[in-house]
């Protein structure tokens, strides 16, 4: 799938470029920006994924995330996709800021309505491939994974579902148990055929990065989280930390010994102005790993 370059823009010794791309995945037209360090091509470089939250687009993480800095000090590139299909022609598709267009949630739809919302595959097959074979200079044997809100669910779970293939994850502010919060309810009822009546319906829970955590079997993880005391967000009970606390507490009755850091940010809200302050540190963790 060949890739059309729509801008680019220079900045921490690198080059971020907007691309274009059909995606068979989606079945429509997508967007992505990638960060890619100079001297790339001569001498491939790690990869870092940023999942942006609801509302957002390629270009939120990317424009506010400051990232850029840290990654070319590290020589990682940073790639930045797009939250959700767009033009899907849903009915609905953007009468709530919740569900539809920039809320993908990063699942694939078994809903037929929705058949167009695959930002799983997108995220975790597709982009890998298309980039990868576009001479980039990216080593995707060296992969990691950081997104915030919507996107930190993103990140989290696609880790958790296949923790072999990734470095490390990372989350800002993530939706911790999205089948038991409004946020993921209203995402996976209307995304998801549900025909179990329990309650959270089984079908959800493959998409809930509690309930992943909990069961994984993976010899190590690498995770960190930040969530600023002062979301709002977190005080509406769409965040619930604390469930992905729990769900660590079953990892280590199993004898596992993992890298995992949930860490309480005192007087930060939801906003960039709190991902800008820590995601300098979030990339410092995923070089220990990407680095290697």
């Amino acid at each position: 799938m060949s890739l059309e370059k729509v801008s680019a823009n220079r900045v921490a010794n690198g080059v971020l470029t907007k691309y274009k791309f059909p995606s068979s995945a989606l079945g429509l037209e997508t967007s992505v920006n990638v960060y890619v360090p100079d001297g790339a091509e001569a001498s491939p470089v790690p990869v870092l994924f940023y999942l942006a939250g609801l509302t957002c687009t390629e270009d939120t993480g990317a424009q506010k995330g400051g990232m850029f800095n840290s990654a070319g000090k590290h020589r990682i590139a940073l790639v930045f996709p797009d939250t959700s299909p767009r033009g899907a022609g849903v009915e609905g598709e953007d009468d709530d800021w919740q569900l539809g267009t920039g809320a993908g949630f990063y699942i694939n739809a078994t809903n037929p309505k929705w058949k167009h919302y695959n930002m799983y595959d997108l995220i975790a097959k597709e982009l890998p491939e298309v980039l990868g074979a576009a001479s980039l200079g990216l080593d995707f044997s060296r992969f990691s994974i950081t997104g915030h809100s919507m996107g930190g669910h993103g990140a989290l779970t696609i880790y958790l579902k296949d923790p072999a293939r990734f470095r490390s994850c990372s989350a800002f502010a993530p939706i911790c148990n999205p089948s038991r919060v409004p946020w993921g309810q209203g995402a996976f009822g209307a995304y998801l055929l549900t025909r179990t009546r329990s309650s959270p319906p089984a079908e959800w829970l493959p998409h809930d990065a509690s309930h992943l955590l909990a069961q994984s079997d993976a010899e190590k993880l690498n995770i960190l989280v930040d969530v600023g005391t002062a979301d709002q967000f977190l005080t509406a009970g769409q965040l619930t930390p604390e469930a992905l606390e729990q769900a660590y507490e079953e990892r280590k009755k199993k004898g596992r010994s993992d890298d995992f850091d949930l860490r309480r940010q005192e007087g930060y809200d939801h906003s960039y102005y709190f991902i800008s302050t820590f995601s300098p540190e979030h990339v410092d963790f995923h070089a220990k790993y990407l680095n290697a």
